[in-house]
């Protein structure tokens, strides 16, 4: 059946919110445009409007921290069945792109938009690292809509589930409350539901396959900074002090598993997700079965980032609570040479060799 979307107001008696029609659905693209993060998705957009070579064009086109590209496709006033078709299209030409036509296509926005930097320039702003040597080994296709008739959703599910097409659908729906506008987003399949992106064109290195579960998460201790021994006792991981070194950390979705990594030392925890990331003054922790604000417990450590220039970038300190499976002391942590290692506060972990180790270093098999 097709999915539904509420929202209530619960300031008094139980309100639900009506959907709207959405006047921003012709400025959706624009919205998405300005803020990426609406999409829960850490990518950096490279392209608006992109031409293919079959005439089309799609409507944003991004670059995760992986190297793998993202097609966006909103449904407009098109059916939504011939949206699908058109983002197949799409990535039956997004899979052929080679490094430099990735380059390029970047290069050509940042020119419409009046920007001089360079690919490797943006990529290492957004995400903090240099791009990975091969681009576009992977892709996947997200039709961004308002809602979907049902035999559609089918559809896209079948593909997603039993022919492993990186297909899935975000959905926007418009609510007004006392003058008040609100977008809700939501996927049709979750990440662990939904295919693994597709490979690239024959002849590509190709990633391993990630198993829709498994993060790695860089925790970055610091002298006079945040504490591992912090996360260990109240169960959490964070990072902040700028876009680069948060923004990958605020999409690991409720559910997922995380393996950390204290860079220069090794694996120190594994656990699961239970809260989305908030800033360091919003979050609660629960701990001796007494739920406090964490900026009121006992730490060890400091999770309050100096004033900086006014750069337009968030530098608060982001914390994504855990519930640890397993843990040791920084000098006990797991390390092997060929394990993952990565600048990004937190990825996708597809190393089967990382995660066989640690499973069995911290007997999560028993």
């Amino acid at each position: 059946m097709p999915l539904e979307i509420g929202l209530w107001r619960v300031d008094g008696q139980p309100a639900k919110l009506g959907t709207s029609m959405m006047p921003l659905e012709s400025r959706l693209e624009e919205l998405l445009e300005t803020d990426p993060s609406m999409l829960g998705l850490a990518v950096l957009l490279i392209g608006r409007q992109v031409s293919t070579a079959h005439g089309k064009f799609i409507d944003l086109l991004g670059i995760d921290a992986e190297g793998t590209l993202h097609v966006l496709e909103l449904k407009r006033d098109r059916t939504s069945r011939d949206v699908v078709a058109q983002v197949l299209d799409y990535g039956s030409w997004v899979r052929n792109l080679a490094n430099e036509e990735v380059r390029a296509i970047y290069d050509d926005y940042a020119r419409r938009q009046g920007r001089a930097e360079g690919f490797d320039r943006a990529f290492a702003e957004w995400f903090g690292a240099t791009p990975p040597e091969s681009l576009n080994t992977s892709h996947t296709l997200t039709v961004v809509a308002s809602e979907l008739d049902a035999a559609t959703e089918r559809i896209v599910t079948y593909l997603a589930t039993e022919h492993q097409v990186p297909v899935n659908v975000l959905f926007f729906r418009y609510f007004e409350d006392e003058g008040r506008s609100y977008l809700a987003r939501t996927w049709l399949m979750d990440e662990a539901k939904a295919a693994n992106p597709a490979a690239g064109s024959p002849g590509r290195s190709k990633k391993e396959a990630w198993n829709g579960q498994d993060w790695y998460v860089a925790f970055g201790e610091e002298p006079a900074g945040r504490s591992w021994e912090d996360a260990r006792r109240y169960g959490f991981v964070s990072a902040g002090g700028g876009d680069f070194y948060s923004r990958t950390l605020r999409t690991l979705p409720i559910g997922a598993r995380v393996f950390v990594h204290i860079p220069q030392s090794g694996y120190v925890g594994v656990g699961t997700v239970t809260a989305e990331a908030r800033p360091y003054p919003e979050v609660f922790l629960t701990t001796g079965g007494v739920t406090r604000r964490m900026a009121e417990l006992d730490l060890a450590g400091t999770y309050v980032h100096a004033d900086a220039p006014q750069d337009g970038q968030d530098r608060r300190e982001w914390v994504v609570q855990v519930e640890w499976l397993a843990t040791v002391p920084r000098a006990q942590a797991l390390w092997k040479l060929g394990m993952f290692a990565n600048q990004n506060s937190a990825c996708r972990l597809r190393s089967g060799f990382s995660i066989d180790e640690a499973t069995r270093y911290f007997k999560l098999d028993s």
